[in-house]
């Protein structure tokens, strides 16, 4: 894929049922809201910075304030679920005198940010001694508080070759927890027509890949089509446990360096995937059955002569999670599926840009086809491990759902960001495995008796999941005063002659 994208394409026109839902949205209401991310500039959200902030792992351990002071954070506060600022009695060291500074924190996305939401005239932000913002500079109007910090991430997170905002678990991280009583949005929507209901999750889900997409874009301009997709599809082989370190050995290992070393050969990709990894076997266990030591055999025989020249770029061990994982989840596993994947030519995100999305139907099955994985290295057909002995039944590298989940969370935002015209393919997106938000979140907004069906479908789950990332994951007062309900109110949807389009 070339590195290079048309400045003035737009995602957004790929998907035209999203403008409702963010009209939606981003409704004037009584409640200051979080503005979504801009496609061509930061393309995530404050709570991936109050992530950042809040957890160790993410946080620059080097940080300046404006005036070049240094601070050392001891504690990153408590994260607010009630209204306020986003930490609460937070414990920062400033200066060569590290002298000690307590208070609250608030986190935006720009300086400028702490005018747009007149904090200043909230009696309930006084306390704050520290106002980060991913984009360095002064608040405009520099009304924060009295000697209040202003320090910027994007320096220090940007000089730290081992972060992504992509690893971030925003579901990990506190929210409220959900009332007994039923919600109100509920109330809402029982009164509306069932085609309305599914339109609204359409819509939400539409503007969910179209957020995605416009992140896509974003990594295409910065390391290229074919590498950018190769990172996101390895970051999602590690699930929640291993993604970072999936990421990372993608970017030790490139894509047109995976494919060139590998001459095409999915054994030899392998080998290499696995060596980079530092999860290549250190020898062979007595304990493993003779195809097992033959096949470690072999992938060390392919190893051992590039071992020296890839030794600098070798992971530690410990970059992995390795316990406590289901079976079928071990990265070995989940790096032959990488190697089945990349090793081949015409590259992968290419194949996948050549179908024809015209005939929705027809490319589903081609891009199953591409993404299939099974029998290119025969010794996974019944293995979950070295240590485990063959199964008789044929045990998925990926399975039906995984090829889903790709297919809808990276391979259609990316083909949007590169001007591929996805839109006839919206409607034929396949469910993947369900998970507790999108079970939680229709049980929210449809009640215990809702119809399962909602569960069901590609797109819909797209938008379950994202009115649980607008609207429940960062509720700060449970379901009270919850904006989609005022949302809602205001939309006009589910009046008579007015349901979504």
């Amino acid at each position: 894929m070339g590195s290079v994208l048309p400045m003035k394409t737009d995602c957004s026109r790929l998907f035209p049922g999203a403008q409702r839902y963010a009209a939606l949205r981003q409704a004037p209401t009584r409640t200051v809201r979080e503005a979504p991310p801009e496609e061509d500039s930061f393309p995530y959200s404050e709570r991936h910075l109050q992530c950042v902030w809040f957890d160790a792992a993410y946080r620059p351990g080097c940080l300046r304030s404006l005036g070049g002071e240094e601070i050392v954070v001891e504690e990153p506060g408590r994260w607010n679920l009630e209204a306020g600022p986003d930490f609460l009695d937070a414990v920062l060291r400033v200066g060569v005198e590290r002298r000690r500074v307590q208070g609250d924190v608030e986190v935006h996305v720009h300086p400028r940010d702490w005018d747009a939401h007149r904090h200043a005239d909230d009696p309930r932000y006084g306390r704050v001694v520290a106002h980060v913002s991913y984009y360095p500079g002064p608040a405009p109007s520099g009304r924060l508080p009295a000697a209040a910090l202003q320090i910027a991430l994007r320096a220090p997170l940007q000089s730290d070759p081992r972060f992504s905002f992509e690893n971030i678990d925003l579901t990990a991280y506190p929210y409220a927890a959900r009332p007994a009583h039923r919600p109100a949005c509920a109330e809402i929507l029982e009164a509306w027509p069932p085609p309305e209901r599914a339109a609204l999750l359409r819509s939400a889900g539409e503007e969910r890949l179209r957020i995605k997409a416009g992140r896509m874009r974003a990594a295409i301009r910065e390391r290229g089509g074919g590498q950018a997709f190769y990172e996101e599809v390895m970051a999602a082989q590690g699930y929640k446990q291993n993604s970072a370190a999936f990421r990372q050995l993608a970017r030790r290992l490139p894509a047109d360096v995976l494919q060139r070393e590998s001459g095409g050969d999915v054994r030899a990709a392998y080998a290499l995937l696995l060596g980079v990894a530092g999860l290549a076997p250190a020898r062979v266990s007595s304990q493993w059955d003779e195809e097992t030591r033959a096949f470690v055999r072999a992938l060390w025989d392919t190893w051992w002569k590039r071992q020296a020249a890839w030794e600098p770029s070798v992971m530690p061990r410990t970059a992995w999670r390795l316990a406590g994982q289901r079976p079928q989840n071990h990265p070995a596993r989940r790096l032959a599926a990488a190697a089945v994947l990349f090793a081949a030519e015409p590259p992968l995100g290419a194949a996948l840009s050549a179908l024809d999305p015209s005939r929705p139907v027809e490319w589903f099955r081609q891009a199953r086809d591409l993404l299939k994985t099974d029998g290119a290295i025969p010794y996974w057909n019944r293995r979950l491990g070295f240590s485990s002995g063959s199964r008789k039944a044929n045990l998925a590298l990926l399975g039906a759902g995984r090829v889903s989940s790709l297919i809808a969370n990276i391979v259609i935002p990316f083909l949007a960001a590169t001007g591929r015209p996805i839109t006839p393919l919206l409607d034929h997106l396949e469910a993947e495995d369900d998970n507790a938000h999108i079970r939680q979140t229709a049980f929210s907004l449809f009640g215990r008796d809702h119809n399962p069906l909602l569960h069901r479908h590609g797109l819909l789950q797209q938008g379950l999941l994202q009115i649980f990332h607008d609207f429940c994951l960062n509720r700060r007062t449970g379901c009270a005063n919850c904006r989609l309900v005022e949302a809602l109110k205001e939309s006009g949807w589910g009046a008579p002659g007015n349901g979504p389009a």
